[in-house]
């Protein structure tokens, strides 16, 4: 059976995320998938997630390795492998210098191999029960954990956008992680994870890609439009790294002028700002019938595991998340 998964992101309630899943669960996904920011503790909401189900895959998209240290994440990690009964993938990314500075006091810089020498601390920590490391970025003098992980060794998929981190997917990672992306970033994808795999003699196919879908579906192609727009705007305007993704798949000026709307303060105007056919290339977006085709549309251009991300906030963002829930449904 194909895969199809889903993601949240806050917005709700502890309790509704768990609902969702749930459902899901139920309506036959094999994954799902939670976002920290400021949407809650990504762990212990997935810990509740493991209890109340029995099949779905479940897994972080992504859990930072700044904000937290890579101790810290391997022991989170290892707790809901156990709850969850070894369902449990863990998703890494950089996140943003823009949230990690100025939201948690924390510096950023060398993103890229940070990522490879917290991947190796989890592994091996998970692996031997303790660990000494001396990286460029990381250095640890000596961490042991006091339990016995389930699993010696926990599936690792990273968030990545760009070729650099694309190629140590294709070194290190089990999986990739997408989100913003056209249908044609599959094919992108999968060519620098075979680079990377080749450089560490390892065969790309066993390299999941992953991407996350914003959605919005409603019985009117103008309403699912409106109520993803703002998320466009805010994606395109605070992070840098939206930005540049938006501006290379097609739309260069537009992205410059959200941007520079949203820095100047004016967030309604960033939205204005969001073309129709900008929303249409970067999410799923319509009606139930056209969101099944667009998410069929990524699979076939090399999207081995679409995860839709539906619009979750507002006071109807349950109700939203179980809409998309059931019009993807496999």
């Amino acid at each position: 059976m194909a895969q199809i998964g889903l993601a949240l992101a806050g917005g709700m309630s502890p309790t509704d995320v768990v609902d969702c899943v749930k459902y899901a669960e139920e309506q036959g996904y094999n994954s799902a998938w939670f976002a920290e920011g400021h949407g809650g503790d990504q762990f212990s909401i997935l810990t509740a997630c493991a209890l109340a189900t029995q099949r779905i895959q479940l897994g972080t998209s992504i859990s930072s390795i700044f904000v937290r240290s890579a101790p810290t994440i391997a022991m989170a990690a290892a707790c809901v492998d156990h709850y969850s009964q070894q369902r449990f993938i863990l998703g890494l990314g950089s996140s943003h210098k823009v949230q990690v500075e100025p939201e948690h006091g924390i510096p950023y810089g060398q993103p890229v191999q940070r990522m490879r020498e917290t991947v190796e601390i989890i592994r091996t920590l998970l692996r031997e029960g303790a660990v000494s490391y001396h990286g460029e970025v990381v250095t640890i003098e000596q961490f042991d954990l006091w339990f016995q992980p389930a699993r010696p060794e926990l599936p690792i998929y990273i968030s990545a956008v760009f070729p650099q981190m694309l190629q140590a997917c294709g070194e290190i990672a089990q999986g990739t992680i997408l989100v913003w992306s056209a249908p044609e970033a599959g094919k992108l994808a999968a060519e620098n994870i075979a680079i990377g795999a080749q450089r560490a003699g390892r065969q790309a196919e066993d390299v999941d890609i992953v991407s996350l879908l914003p959605m919005s579906v409603a019985q009117d192609h103008q309403e699912a439009l409106g109520r993803i727009r703002p998320l466009v705007a805010f994606y395109a305007g605070f992070f840098p790294r939206y930005n540049r993704v938006m501006a290379e798949q097609g739309f260069p000026e537009e992205a410059q002028a959200i941007r520079a709307a949203w820095q100047q303060g004016d967030r309604q105007k960033a939205i204005q700002l969001v073309p129709d056919p900008m929303i249409e290339t970067v999410s799923v977006v319509g009606t139930p019938t056209e969101c099944r085709e667009r998410v069929e549309a990524y699979r076939h251009s090399g999207i081995v595991h679409p995860v839709i991300f539906p619009v979750s906030d507002g006071p109807n963002g349950k109700q939203h998340v179980l809409d998309a829930v059931r019009a993807c449904a496999p």
